[in-house]
């Protein structure tokens, strides 16, 4: 662990990041979160569209089903916001897993859990914690952001990207 920063939580993930990170090459970022818990739902997603996302051994992925009904909350929202079942899902686990982080690259899910008091962080996200984990150099992160728009699935504005990659560059 680098310096004095503290153990990271358990995260949950949506499909979006597991997919998008291993179309980058970069699932084994996971590998320092004591769990990685992957819905049911979520992990037949990502089994169907990106089999070999699973096949890190140092990743410690976790099946799970939700084991309650939906809070009337997310129900709410779910609906409101048309999620999908993964991604409702993601954030049922989520719920029931305090301090947890959870990993999704949808909007709606993203204001989601953050209606709900979730900590939701994506597929760019990882990558920019790889620097402050020291998993990854600052280059080696901007090449992936770089990247991403032909190696990956992963819709981002163009211009967002471009201000993302500028900072990473500027940063310290």
């Amino acid at each position: 662990m680098a310096g004095n920063e503290p153990a990271p939580p358990a995260i949950v993930c949506d499909a979006g990041p597991l997919i998008h990170l291993e179309e980058v090459g970069c699932v084994e970022l996971l590998t320092d979160f004591p769990q990685v818990l992957v819905p049911s739902a979520v992990w037949d997603e990502v089994a169907k569209h990106r089999p070999s996302a699973f096949m890190h051994n140092t990743v410690r992925f976790q099946k799970v089903t939700p084991d309650k009904a939906l809070s009337a909350e997310l129900d709410v929202m779910s609906r409101l916001l048309a999620l999908h079942r993964g991604e409702r899902e993601a954030l049922q686990v989520a719920q029931g897993h305090p301090g947890c982080l959870l990993l999704t690259d949808d909007t709606g899910a993203r204001l989601a859990a953050r209606n709900l008091g979730l900590e939701a962080h994506g597929t760019i996200g990882v990558l920019l914690r790889a620097i402050r984990r020291k998993q990854k150099t600052k280059d080696e992160v901007v090449k992936l952001l770089r990247s991403l728009p032909t190696a990956s699935t992963l819709h981002v504005r163009p211009g967002l990207l471009e201000n993302i990659i500028r900072e990473v560059e500027q940063s310290p």
